[in-house]
């Protein structure tokens, strides 16, 4: 079983998140954040991940140090739960519409960690969450997790729309990407 668990305990945040990647969408997800606990309820069930993530953060100052934070330690259950990398399908590109919005996310679980995030938003925050926020999420998880992680809005008006495909189509390609396919490290090196 591909699962992992990390606490994390700083100034600014107290963090519990579980993560099975051979799960089935079970959640259960409270962040303080509305749109954030939203965003991380469509991942578990469009990834088929079992996802558990509870955090009590600084959220009198602004939702940065949160959003930051639970994307640091989703990364790291992730790259521990992944494990050695045996056998996994590795690369996965993934198109999602929602609505009038359409959003293209491309990772590569190479353990070569970087982030390009191609999406701009009309509003400054949706809910209580800073649109800021979205990209220091996925930079915080891409590193954390050692994958490259590729999300690029194509076209699209509504911010919620725009987001919203964007978790999707970044949820199905993760795991897409985390298959088992074969018995063979995914690498001409033979290592990732």
């Amino acid at each position: 079983m591909r699962i992992a668990s990390i606490e994390r305990k700083s100034s600014e945040t107290d963090i519990l998140v579980e993560m099975n990647i051979d799960g089935t969408g079970k959640n259960e997800i409270d962040t303080g954040i509305g749109f954030l606990d939203h965003m991380l309820h469509l991942m578990a069930f469009h990834g088929s991940f079992d996802l558990k993530v509870n955090c009590s953060g600084d959220l009198h100052i602004d939702d940065h140090h949160t959003v930051e934070d639970i994307g640091i330690c989703l990364g790291q259950v992730f790259y521990k739960a992944i494990g050695d990398r045996k056998g996994i399908k590795r690369y996965s590109s993934i198109y999602i519409p929602m609505d009038e919005a359409l959003c293209l996310a491309t990772i590569d679980i190479s353990n070569r960690p970087y982030c390009v995030f191609n999406m701009d938003f009309k509003s400054e925050r949706l809910g209580k969450m800073s649109t800021q926020s979205f990209e220091e999420f996925f930079r915080a998880f891409a590193f954390n997790a050692g994958i490259t992680l590729h999300i690029n809005l194509l076209y699209g008006e509504n911010d919620h729309h725009k987001i919203e495909s964007g978790f999707k189509a970044f949820s199905r390609a993760l795991r897409d990407a985390s298959k088992i396919i074969s018995e063979e490290i995914p690498s001409s090196k033979g290592i990732l």
